[in-house]
């Protein structure tokens, strides 16, 4: 297929693209680039992409209407993977205006531009954070989930509620991806792991938020992409033992689901800052803070139903992710081993 995979020199983005690319996809990426961390790293990610057949690299905003169709009029995609967002919990008490531009304007392009060209598959990254306050555990997409902590959790919600829409309207099949917490080599300089290593290895304290006591459904991108991958050939269908009087959040009689992606064995913060410290053979000077505005203490994906539908199950154990992205940060950085 021709697949669109927008934020392509993301962290997720880039690493699908060239999963993709293995697979014999035909791959158009769009990024905008922005500079809300490492431009310089985005395009590193990019670097490797650009080299390869069946790559076409396009830099545009989603919030550009005329731009993004122009985009789908160009190269006619065959489906749509949309992980072009303005990412962060804490960023979005800081910019929350950023939040609605890319998260809410520009997924509506996106809808539109798969509504007027009829798309076969619409696949688009929620978040785990939608979840909010709930505290019943593992985190099911079966469950309500009314009540974000942020406005970056209420914009993933609202695009689930989009999507939502054009799939009963207009038989557009969408899929929600709930991520939760992914990590790995080439990941987001703003993420725990990321920031942790830069600190340990500068001798520099790292920030403990909520005394430690965090769990964590750490999730290894290969495993993210791995469920990705297949997903994309699998569209919904509406499900026809769907009731409205009982509404199901994760299905609908359109053609639309929501599943978590998750490696569903939550890691203690202790535990994953000891597996960096051991990686590291360094132990870290720990500053330990109240949980920060818009964090939840706890994540826990329920996986059953992508184990059900895709046969989707994790692979990859939390030490083991680690030293990857430990390898490659000396490596990226030049940092002694």
């Amino acid at each position: 297929m021709r697949v669109l995979v927008t934020g392509a020199a993301g962290f997720i983005g880039s690493h699908l693209s060239q999963r993709l690319l293995d697979d014999g996809h035909e791959i158009v990426g769009l990024d905008n680039l922005n500079d809300y961390y490492s431009v310089q790293l985005k395009k590193d990610r990019l670097a490797r992409l650009t080299t390869r057949q069946g790559f076409t690299f396009v830099q545009l905003d989603l919030e550009d209407r005329k731009a993004m169709e122009q985009l789908f009029a160009d190269h006619a995609p065959d489906a749509v993977i949309n992980l072009a967002a303005q990412a962060g919990v804490r960023y979005s008490l800081e910019n929350p205006r950023a939040y609605i531009s890319s998260n809410i304007d520009g997924f509506m392009n996106v809808l539109e531009c798969c509504r007027h060209a009829k798309t076969s598959h619409l696949i688009y990254a929620s978040s785990s954070s939608v979840y909010g306050m709930n505290t019943s555990m593992p985190f099911s997409v079966h469950d309500n989930v009314d009540h974000p902590v942020s406005l970056y959790a209420a914009t993933k919600k609202s695009n689930e509620l989009m999507a939502h829409t054009y799939s009963h309207l207009y038989g557009l099949p969408t899929t929600g991806l709930r991520f939760f917490t992914v990590y790995g080599p080439w990941g987001r300089p703003d993420m725990a792991l990321f920031l942790f290593t830069k600190a340990i290895l500068a001798g520099e304290p790292i920030k403990v938020f909520n005394q430690g006591q965090m769990r964590r459904d750490f999730t290894y991108i290969d495993d993210i992409v791995e469920g990705v991958t297949r997903l994309l050939a699998k569209p919904p269908q509406g499900n026809n033992e769907w009731n409205s009087a009982q509404p199901d959040p994760g299905s609908s009689s359109a053609p639309y689901r929501l599943f978590n992606i998750g490696n569903n064995q939550p890691v203690a913060l202790m535990d994953f800052i000891s597996a960096i410290e051991a990686a590291l053979g360094q132990e870290a000077l720990k500053e330990f803070l109240p949980l920060q505005a818009g964090d939840v203490p706890a994540t826990y994906a329920d996986i059953e139903a992508l184990a059900d539908y895709v046969d989707y199950r994790p692979a990859t154990d939390t030490k083991v992710g680690i030293q990857n992205f430990v390898d490659w940060f000396r490596d990226y950085y030049r940092q002694p081993g």
